[in-house]
């Protein structure tokens, strides 16, 4: 799991190094995609690693928010992109023009 959870931590990284309009569904899809790309287990931990990621943040915008459903779609596209990444399909689907090569 340790290097699973690096590719998902890398791509969290980047997206935060980035700091780039737009680019949150690339980063979760290249995540997933990278962490999948290393076997069932792979998949696996994309997907444990996801969903708590969106649980734990349904939960800090509901403090935050109250019961308004604010991030609701957010959280729904985030999970799209999460899984589109671990069936294989290409992230750069979701990249942003003008995101850097570098990523």
């Amino acid at each position: 799991m340790k290097l699973r959870a690096k590719d998902m931590w890398r791509a969290y990284s980047d997206m935060r190094e980035a700091n780039f309009k737009n680019s949150d569904k690339y980063f979760h899809a290249r995540g997933n995609y990278d962490a999948a790309q290393r076997g069932p287990g792979g998949v696996w931990a994309a997907e444990v690693i996801s969903d708590a990621r969106e649980d734990i943040q349904r939960v800090t915008d509901l403090f935050k928010h109250g019961d308004s459903g604010h991030g609701r779609e957010d959280s729904e596209a985030d999970q799209f992109a999460n899984r589109w990444g671990r069936s294989g399909k290409d992230p750069n689907y979701f990249r942003p023009p003008g995101l850097p090569k570098k990523y």
